[in-house]
């Protein structure tokens, strides 16, 4: 299978170099993936909760929930500030030094956060949470463009989607870090809590180490004028010379681009590239993409019950805080395993879009049994409920179900198609989670590439900052099941929108995405692919292999002969 997928690019560009980039800069997925998986865990610790009177008997319900919703809500605070600045950073000082900066400035945040342990001070909590998200913010816009661009078409969506796997992974540490810290370290002690979040100083510290050894995006050195800069590293990447015919397109293709977006562009200054985002119909609807994507996937619920998974648990009748927490740190690793498993497994029979709806049908019908569930058992959650054996049945399906809504945001996210068309096999992965990352670093040309990803990572952090803060709130009117049929209702509207809108852009090289944008709105969707399968660049004339594309240009020079003579070939 892989063999036949890489037959028409070169054995070279799959090395170590490569290989390594795009192991650093995916590593940084880990910093939301921690961040989702410690915080709300780390709320269910018993020394964190009397250190910050999550529960202080003067404080109403109501009083509760918003000091939750506060503290951990602010991530996504800094984080809109982070993603709002990345694409000016990433452009300006490259992607190297963009990844040291945020890496620097999330150390600065967490060691703040850990150092109000001794003091109880909350407001150290919220600054330091607050500055570490600034860092997290911009991970979202510098990982995905660099993973994008230094990618090899054919394999372009995997190394993209290392990062959202690396959220996967981040999350099962910090799951089972405040599972086993729970267990072993005392109620009475802060280092409960203090020890697990230490997970965000090693993952940052080992970051911004490894880039030190990274490769410099040759996308953004040509963008900055530093061509032989950026043909020495293209053939670093490829680990071919510049003579070779896949390096020469390659770097063809990306002067022919920039120079060709210079041309049209709205005009010179620093607005130029936001009018041109705003004002030119294509991008408008590359802009509608990024936008929908974020605002379907951050309502459908999948990202709150990753964010609150211990109560989510014990509203379905999973009691004791250990348990609850041993509950939550199983989720995880089934989301971690569903992802590997897709990826490495079903990568042969689903394709992306059908991977991405037969995900999202999953979740909704894991949130539907939720919320009916709720409905018929109102007091499933309370300390002095008794249920009947039915009923029992029906907690434990429910428990299930949060699981299965796990395997469904895996299962649509990491899932990779390989779709046979004129002899190529393309490899992509799309899902909630991934599409979130993967379409806003493929769908955008060069110029417009990290203004766009940096847009939607904001409308990202404004929308999960939303969520983190009504859900405590609607934790306590769950039982009415009101908030996971709106959860499904969000779901089934994402459900349509993917199978209107959402272009299939695998198997073409970043600078051919263009042409499917310039066909009318209502075809991108549904025919983009099809409509533009013969529209490409250079680069895509080499997909055949050398030795065809060879051969057709002996049957090509044939026919003129013969026609200049009148002869049929």
């Amino acid at each position: 299978m892989y063999k036949q997928k890489f037959q028409d690019t070169p054995r070279e560009v799959l090395n170590w170099r490569l290989w390594y980039g795009v192991f650093v800069f995916g590593l940084m997925g880990a910093a939301r993936g921690l961040d989702e998986g410690l915080i709300g865990t780390t709320a269910s610790q018993v020394s964190f909760i009397k250190l910050f009177g999550l529960k202080k008997s003067s404080l109403s319900k109501a009083e509760q929930a918003d000091l939750l919703s506060n503290i951990t809500s602010m991530v996504q605070m800094g984080s809109i500030l982070g993603a709002l600045i990345a694409f000016y950073l990433t452009d300006k000082i490259g992607r190297l030094w963009a990844t040291r900066q945020l890496c620097v400035i999330w150390l600065i945040g967490v060691a703040i956060f850990l150092a109000s342990a001794p003091s109880g001070n909350i407001g150290m909590v919220y600054a330091g949470r607050f500055i570490a998200g600034i860092g997290i913010g911009q991970t979202t816009v510098v990982a995905p463009t660099y993973l994008a661009e230094v990618a090899p078409r054919a394999i372009r969506g995997l190394c993209v989607c290392m990062f959202s796997g690396s959220v996967y992974l981040g999350v099962m540490l910090g799951y089972f870090a405040s599972w086993g810290s729970s267990i072993h370290i005392s109620n009475t002690d802060q280092a409960q809590w203090v020890v697990p979040n230490c997970l965000h100083v090693y993952f940052a510290v080992l970051i911004v180490t490894l880039s030190f050894f990274a490769l410099e995006s040759p996308r953004w050195l040509v963008r900055v004028g530093r061509h032989e800069q950026a043909a020495r590293n293209l053939e670093k990447l490829r680990k071919l010379p510049a003579e070779h015919p896949y390096v020469r397109t390659e770097i063809i293709e990306i002067n022919d681009q920039l120079e060709r977006k210079r041309g049209t562009t709205v005009d010179t200054t620093w607005l130029g590239p936001v009018r041109e985002l705003v004002t030119v119909r294509a991008n408008r609807y590359r802009l509608m993409l990024s936008l929908m994507s974020q605002l379907l996937a951050q309502w459908s619920g999948a990202n709150s019950i990753t964010m609150y998974a211990p109560q989510y648990f014990a509203m379905m009748g999973v009691s004791g805080s250990h348990e609850e927490l041993l509950a939550t740190a199983i989720f995880g690793l089934v989301k971690f395993c569903s992802a590997i498993l897709c990826t490495f497994v079903l990568v042969d029979f689903i394709g992306r879009k059908r991977s991405l709806s037969i995900g999202i049908a999953l979740q909704l019908v894991s949130m539907l049994y939720m919320a009916i569930f709720l409905v018929v058992d109102k007091r499933v959650s309370a300390d002095d409920a008794v249920q009947s054996a039915s009923q029992k049945h029906a907690a434990k399906g429910a428990i299930v179900m949060i699981y299965f809504s796990g395997f469904g945001w895996a299962l649509g996210t990491d899932l990779t198609v390989l779709r046979t068309h004129q002899r190529k096999i393309s490899n992509d992965r799309a899902g909630w989670n991934s599409i979130q990352y993967l379409i806003n670093s493929e769908i955008y040309p060069l110029r417009l590439r990290a203004l766009g990803g940096s847009v939607a990572m904001t409308f990202h952090f404004v929308n999960q900052y939303g969520t983190s803060k009504a859900v405590p709130e609607l934790f306590l009117d769950m039982t009415t099941g009101g908030t996971m049929f709106f959860f499904s209702c969000v779901t089934l509207i994402g459900l349509i929108w993917v199978y209107f809108f959402l272009p299939e852009t695998s198997g073409k090289s970043l600078e051919a995405v263009d042409a499917m944008f310039e066909l009318p709105w209502y075809l991108v969707g549904r025919k983009g692919r099809k409509l533009t399968r013969d529209v490409g660049s250079t680069a895509e004339a080499y997909g055949l292999g050398m030795e065809e594309a060879n051969e057709a240009g002996k049957v090509e020079k044939a026919e003129e002969r013969t026609k200049g003579g009148g002869e049929s070939p």
